[in-house]
């Protein structure tokens, strides 16, 4: 399983729009081949920063599978305006885990 990180900054003043043009976009990321989850995740210090989280199958499977795809072009479309600047995206792999057992 691979980890893609992207912090994302959003024009000010343009939170509310982003946020409801990523509800639309997050149906396009989910609906790929090896897509496992995502997270969308809000800035407490800086509103207009976000961290988006996409777990995948395989790296391919990002940036060959879903990059490269018809699919993305309407990603790009709904969301890459709002960015300044333009987001940095890293890929992880998970080396240790562990949850805390609430039972």
């Amino acid at each position: 399983m691979i980890l893609e990180v992207a912090i994302l900054n959003v024009i000010q003043g343009q939170e509310s729009n982003f946020q409801a043009d990523f509800k639309k976009a997050q149906n396009i990321i989910s609906s790929m081949s090896g897509y496992i989850e995502h997270e969308l995740q809000q800035c407490i210090e800086n509103s207009s920063r976000y961290i988006l989280l996409v777990k995948w199958q395989t790296l391919e499977d990002h940036t060959e599978g879903f990059r490269q795809s018809d699919e993305y072009q309407e990603w790009k479309r709904l969301l890459h305006h709002y960015y300044n600047p333009f987001p940095q995206v890293e890929h992880y792999q998970c080396l240790y885990s562990q949850k805390l057992d609430t039972k």
